[in-house]
């Protein structure tokens, strides 16, 4: 990943314990430690890696992380009601959770698991209904990202993510050199955050960028 740093890694370690242990543990006592309640669901561990390794992502953000998780899980239940057959209601609640989140702007692919956790999720599941996107993935999403903004609040990165405006660097026409993976490196260090992309992606889309602005000057 762009950026990540081995200080990065521990950060990204320490918040996806401390996210989930928080997560599980405030949701038990809102919900009480009875076994017919499901208090935390699979994928808030998938969110937590987002939310905690690539707190820049677009799909990490604290919309898409309440509203990707709480969409799907509507649409797996609902999808489970309607549909008996346990396998193609599993891929119908995948492939609808994907469309919902889509149109509503709160892609998370722990949203798919959301949705199939609905469908294949058992008796535990099935006896919340319509209770389950809200009790407990809307709760569980709510907790971690509480916990995600306070952690990162403390270990310096930008979350909710916003672009650092004082980072950009204006330059001349004649300054457009081609660069060297170790100015991408130096550059990288500069924002001190971590970017779902591998460096070679994001050189290369630079060299294009480069390309089609020079292309664009000579017309």
């Amino acid at each position: 990943m762009a950026g990540a740093s081995i200080r990065d890694r521990l950060i990204a370690c320490l918040g996806g314990a401390a996210g989930i242990a928080l997560t599980a543990l405030v949701t038990q006592s809102a919900l009480g430690a009875s076994a017919a309640w499901v208090w935390l669901v699979a994928p808030m561990g998938a969110s937590a890696v987002l939310m905690f390794a690539v707190p820049a992502s677009p799909l990490a953000q604290p919309w898409s992380v309440i509203g990707g998780n709480v969409v799907s899980a509507l649409v797996g239940v609902g999808v489970a009601l309607i549909v008996p057959w346990p396998a193609i209601a599993s891929g119908i609640a995948v492939g609808g959770a994907i469309l919902a989140m889509s149109l509503l702007r709160c892609l998370h692919p722990p949203g798919g698991a959301a949705a199939l956790t609905a469908v294949i999720g058992g008796p535990a599941v099935v006896s919340a209904g319509w209770l389950f996107p809200l009790f407990p993935v809307g709760l569980n999403a709510v907790i971690l990202t509480a916990t995600g903004i306070l952690f990162h609040s403390i270990s310096k990165h930008s979350y909710p993510h916003r672009p650092d405006r004082h980072a950009t660097i204006s330059m001349r026409d004649s300054d457009d050199q081609p660069f060297h993976r170790d100015d991408l490196d130096s550059a990288l260090a500069d924002l001190g955050e971590t970017f779902d992309i591998s460096p070679e992606d994001l050189g290369q889309l630079f060299d294009r960028v480069r390309y089609h602005a020079a292309k664009r000057r000579k017309v």
